[in-house]
């Protein structure tokens, strides 16, 4: 598992299947992109402390969707350093009505712990880590509250769970809707029209095959929809 500097001061730190990757932004004000699971803390904290940053020193958390191994240490770290944070604007509302079943966390049986969501996110907002542009991107499916984060200059797409390089992630239908995989395939089709170099997915690997990615995900929902059986319940 590495830890790579994908931008002036912005790393990414790959994390594996398992748990989620996460970006952190080094600074005075430290930015997290996803906090990982709540049970994998410790290791979280060791990666970030590494590149110099205090959990304390936390000034913003940007959660690309409220599955509970993405936003595990989101309470954690707002206890410490009383950062802000950002969530799109349904993710916000489960937070804020402390809703664990739309967050996956009852259904899966995983821990997480709810926490104060400061800023609500759209379609076409631009969030700054730092220096750094990121356009959002409403990527339902997976998540009903995911994003992507999208740096037009360097070509930088930091896709979440929305889409990765050699799988896909899961769909679970009972929580989502009968019309999640219809919403992952609008998002794959808003994703086709970006220049991308480099995708920095939410498990896995950074990859560079951007387009084959989208092509092999949308040729397996497509394929799911045919046969719902291939997806299961």
């Amino acid at each position: 598992m590495s830890t790579i500097e994908i931008l002036d001061d912005l790393f990414f730190i790959e994390r594996g299947y398992l748990n989620c990757n996460h970006l952190v932004y080094r600074s005075p004000a430290p930015v997290l992109i996803d906090s990982a699971y709540i049970g994998d803390f410790a290791e979280t904290e060791d990666r970030i402390q590494h590149l110099g940053v205090n959990i304390a020193d936390v000034a913003q958390i940007i959660s690309t969707h409220t599955h509970c191994d993405h936003i595990g240490g989101n309470s954690q770290i707002q206890q410490r350093s009383g950062c802000a944070i950002a969530l799109h604007k349904i993710g916000k509302h489960f937070i804020d009505t402390q809703d664990d079943w739309a967050t996956s966390w009852k259904y899966y049986d995983h821990n997480a712990e709810f926490f104060k969501c400061t800023q609500s996110l759209e379609e076409g907002d631009t969030i700054h880590v730092g220096p750094h542009a990121f356009q959002v991107m409403y990527t339902p499916g997976h998540a009903a509250d995911g994003i992507v984060l999208y740096n037009r200059k360097e070509k930088i797409l930091i896709s979440s769970d929305t889409l990765w390089g050699k799988d896909m992630s899961i769909m679970t239908l009972r929580l989502e809707g009968s019309t999640a995989l219809f919403q992952r395939l609008d998002g794959l089709r808003k994703l086709e029209s970006l220049d991308v170099n480099t995708v920095y997915p939410g498990h896995g690997k950074p990859f560079g095959d951007f387009k084959e990615a989208v092509a092999k995900t949308r040729e397996r929902i497509e394929r799911f929809l045919l046969d719902r059986q291939l997806i299961g319940d």
